[in-house]
């Protein structure tokens, strides 16, 4: 097998150990989503139990990268994909463990009724959902105007994120036994609006490894 054969096939597998990643990520944020809706405290738990796959997903992405670094010296656009295949998995690594955060809101609410129907924080979760399938989707196909696409899909989540907060600060000043659920389910609109962050962090590696400059898509 020829070097370049070789290094082809290395760099085949990294990409689908990124692409692997995504699909869990993007998993993850549905289940904990659902558990939250229903309060379901057993599906929280399968989300913080699968979180170490993915850990050592990342970890295979680190081990794969390094080693066709040092055997291939790759340069220009093939050292870029590798460079940000190390970056995209960090990125993900982290959403994963958003997901997992929301989880743990949910087991700490375990026996609560919600204080109102759940419906901006699902709608938030669809467009962050999008993103990660966009994100991932633009790191298969190398898709510049993809990325891009999805710095505004993140200022509608920004947006959708500061209406929540402003409801649940409402919630707390009509009753103050209001406060400690609002204040758990901001949390979850936080994590939501970090978790849109990385997709777009996500976005800007695929633009870097177009281009070999790297935009700020998060402002």
């Amino acid at each position: 097998m020829t070097t370049r054969k070789e290094f082809d096939l290395g760099l085949e597998q990294l990409h689908n150990f990124v692409i692997e990643m995504g699909n869990f990520v993007e998993n993850a944020l549905v289940e904990s989503i659902e558990a939250l809706k229903a309060v379901d405290v057993a599906r929280a738990q399968q989300v913080i139990a699968a979180d170490p796959s993915l850990n050592q997903l990342e970890e295979k992405v680190t081990e794969l990268g390094a080693k066709l670094i040092a055997t291939q010296q790759p340069v220009a656009k093939d050292l870029r994909r590798i460079l940000s295949s190390f970056r995209i998995a960090s990125d993900l690594e982290r959403m994963g463990d958003l997901a997992v955060d929301i989880a743990k809101v949910v087991l700490r609410m375990e026996g609560q009724e919600l204080i109102k129907p759940l419906i901006d924080l699902p709608r938030m979760a669809e467009i962050v959902q999008m993103m990660t399938t966009e994100s991932i989707q633009s790191f298969i196909q190398e898709n510049v105007d993809l990325a891009y696409k999805m710095a505004k899909d993140d200022d509608q989540v920004d947006a959708l994120y500061g209406q929540i907060t402003r409801e649940l600060y409402s919630l707390m000043m009509e009753n103050p036994r209001n406060i400690t659920q609002s204040s758990l389910l901001s949390f979850v609109g936080r994590y939501l609006e970090r978790f849109g962050d990385h997709a777009t962090n996500i976005g800007e590696s695929v633009v870097y490894i177009v281009t070999g400059t790297r935009p700020d898509l998060n402002v």
